[in-house]
């Protein structure tokens, strides 16, 4: 019984999370509306709101569907709409609402003053988010026609869709239409800090570019929607919607183009498409410089070249982006991931704009949405593509600073980890053992350069078994090779030094034709003293093992300063006469 409460009591609990998931969901798709039916014509000289509403009565006036979007042309004179609730008729507080909000103005002719609405009105005591809204008056019936003009615009005139609300249900979709633009427009803004952040740390002009396009594709979402009227309330934008939103498509593309060309190498994956996407950028930043002038003429050649350069540079960067990728473009494949859904949400919007597809009314919402979609996958390429660079880097360096051959330190490698070992904690015993092989001319010469790399690999791995991990070691040069032994006494250096020359000559590679005669190793060795830097310790090793090969090779040979009677010449150097073939 207790198993089936608390399997009933994980139900509920499952069912109450999946219910709340479910709610906020829905919130922004089914609203409580008073069905509406609608009518438009065309404005007329001479036209006042009486006569059109008498034309209204008449049946004048061309019927449509207010719940679906719709287009008025608003090129000419303008348009009158009239939206008529139906019954059941609501007489409470109501909300009229015009989604996507349009660039232009719209008036209402209610009772008292007509009211103009429009995204930069800043006049009007309360606004839409992301639409235009109009609060019904008290005085209003419910079941009273609402007439509204959309004034004369130069702008392309969007389809839209009205809804009568209750002041409630109005307050719930204003309220999840924040939550939404507010998410997608801070995810975009995150991204755009952080790549900013990049470019100036790792001085890669990359990351600039991927910020300047979010940049401007934020602006745009925000001119569209209305969101930098309101809530942003940036006064100064009021009446150059249409221009800044003009110039924000422009320098996206451009940005775009130049960020795409890096980002997705085509100098090295797709070079024939490199110089059309330059071009394409150039294009676009002349097409700004052109709206910018002030010009009638420039800009209106602006205007018209706009929408076809947007629709061949999106079909090039296309097209780039998948040869790159199948080409072996990693980051490609990020930017395609990002770009095409985007791309196809714009090219829903415009076949929407040209009054194609009026029932899918959640197209604007899905292009923010889509902003902030793509502004994470490209910053995740951007991760990858520099996780990518650092992983190319470390191999580099690794390359850089090891022998090709034996794979331990090379000279460079060596001298630059000693040296930091050298300066770095407080003074302590260093040695440092410098080793030559003995006959490896003679091996060379005998049995060729192929034996001779083969017996330096193998010296060089018998070497570095013998040493402590934390023991520096690398190749010299040539048949010579050095090993910094940090924290050690000269006792226990000699020994090392012993034992590495023991296990050389256990190796018996052979050295010439004698087959006595075998590879060994003679072995100088030099003790820290103040002062000391890499190249004064190398140079006391290699003068001890010097003397180490005159002495008879195969052999160590301590670099030391012998106590001597006043006036005499000091014995500087002192041999171990200790052989490596001895046991």
């Amino acid at each position: 019984m207790g198993t089936l409460i608390t399997c009933n009591e994980r139900g509920r609990h499952w069912r109450s999370w999946l219910g709340c998931v479910l709610g906020l969901f829905c919130l922004g798709t089914v609203q409580a509306a008073t069905p509406l039916n609608g009518a438009w014509r065309d404005v007329r000289p001479g036209d006042t709101s009486q006569a059109v509403m008498h034309d209204y009565r008449l049946g004048r006036l061309k019927s449509f569907d207010p719940s679906v979007l719709q287009r008025f042309p608003v090129v000419a004179a303008g348009a009158w709409v009239v939206i008529a609730p139906q019954p059941p008729w609501d007489n409470g507080e109501r909300v009229l609402t015009i989604y996507p909000p349009p660039l232009g103005t719209v008036t209402v002719f209610g009772p008292g003053q007509p009211q103009s609405l429009a995204l930069d009105d800043f006049s009007a005591p309360a606004h839409g988010h992301g639409r235009l809204a109009w609060r019904v008056p008290a005085a209003m019936a419910g079941s009273a026609p609402i007439l509204l003009r959309f004034e004369p615009s130069s702008t392309l005139s969007a389809p839209v869709r009205f809804e009568l609300q209750s002041w409630n249900a109005y307050l719930q979709q204003d309220a999840y239409w924040l939550t939404l633009a507010s998410a997608c427009l801070a995810a975009m803004l995150a991204m755009v800090l952080m790549a900013l952040c990049f470019a100036l740390m790792l001085r890669d002009v990359t990351y600039a570019w991927y910020a300047g396009y979010i940049l401007c594709y934020m602006l745009i979402q925000g001119v569209q929607t209305g969101f930098v009227f309101h809530p942003l309330d940036w006064q100064w934008l009021s009446g150059m919607a249409l221009a800044s939103a003009t110039m924000a498509i422009a320098l996206s593309v451009a940005f775009a183009s130049l960020f795409m060309m890096r980002f997705c190498e085509l100098h090295r994956y797709a070079p024939l498409l490199r110089v059309p996407v330059i071009a394409l950028a150039v294009g676009m930043i002349q097409l700004v410089l052109m709206r910018l002038s002030q010009v009638p003429l420039l800009v209106e050649v602006a205007q018209a070249l706009l929408n076809p350069l947007l629709m061949l540079g999106a079909a090039l960067l296309l097209v780039a982006a998948i040869v790159a990728g199948v080409r072996g473009s990693r980051q490609a494949w990020f930017f395609l991931a990002g770009w095409t859904p985007l791309l196809l949400l714009t090219a829903l919007t415009s076949a929407q704009a040209n009054g194609a597809l009026p029932e899918l009314t959640w197209l604007n919402d899905a292009s923010l949405a889509g902003g902030a979609f793509e502004a994470i996958v490209l910053s995740l390429g951007l991760a990858d593509r520099a996780l990518r660079l650092r992983q190319d880097r470390d191999v580099v360096r690794i390359l850089a600073d090891h022998d090709a051959l034996t794979e331990v330190y090379n000279r460079r490698g060596w001298s630059e980890r000693a040296s930091v070992l050298l300066a770095s904690g407080p003074p302590r015993p260093i040695a440092v053992l410098f080793l030559d092989l003995d006959h490896f001319k003679l091996l060379n010469d005998r049995q060729g350069h192929s034996a001779g790399d083969r017996a330096l690999v193998a010296v060089a791995k018998a070497l570095a078994h013998e040493l402590r991990p934390s023991d520096l070691f690398g190749r010299y040069g040539g048949e010579e090779f050095v090993a910094l032994l940090d924290g050690t006494q000269v006792e226990q250096a000699m020994q090392v030094a012993t034992r590495l020359c023991r296990r050389v000559h256990r190796l018996e590679i052979p050295a010439g034709d004698d087959a006595s005669l075998v590879l060994s190793i003679s072995i100088g060795v030099a003790m820290r003293r103040d002062g000391d830097d890499v190249a004064s310790l190398v140079e006391r090793a290699d003068q001890a093992m010097y003397t180490a090969k005159v002495n008879g090779r195969n052999r160590v040979c301590l670099y030391s300063v012998a106590k001597t009677a006043p006036g005499a010449t000091p014995a500087r150097l002192h041999v171990v006469e200790k052989r490596g073939g001895e046991s």
